[in-house]
């Protein structure tokens, strides 16, 4: 968790890309990752999330979930 909190401090757009990255493939095609439900991001954690840069959005949005931090976003959606 620390490593991901870290990630955010060292770069604050971060934050703001997390905001606007979307699922590409499956059942939340087009979702914003923050809008995805906690229990599939919560499975996606179980399973292991994909290479690259959407799965490292994707433990992002993991962490903020699981530590209720969700209202981060919401003056971050509408920029």
């Amino acid at each position: 968790m620390e490593d991901v909190f870290e990630e955010l401090q060292s770069d604050p757009k971060l934050l703001l890309k997390l905001a606007k990255y979307r699922m590409p493939f499956g059942k939340y095609e087009g979702r914003l990752l923050v809008d995805l439900p906690e229990p599939y991001v919560v499975w996606f954690a179980g399973k292991g999330f994909p290479n690259g840069e959407l799965g490292r959005m994707l433990a992002i949005t993991h962490e903020i979930k699981i530590n209720g931090l969700e209202y981060l976003f919401k003056p971050l959606k509408s920029l």
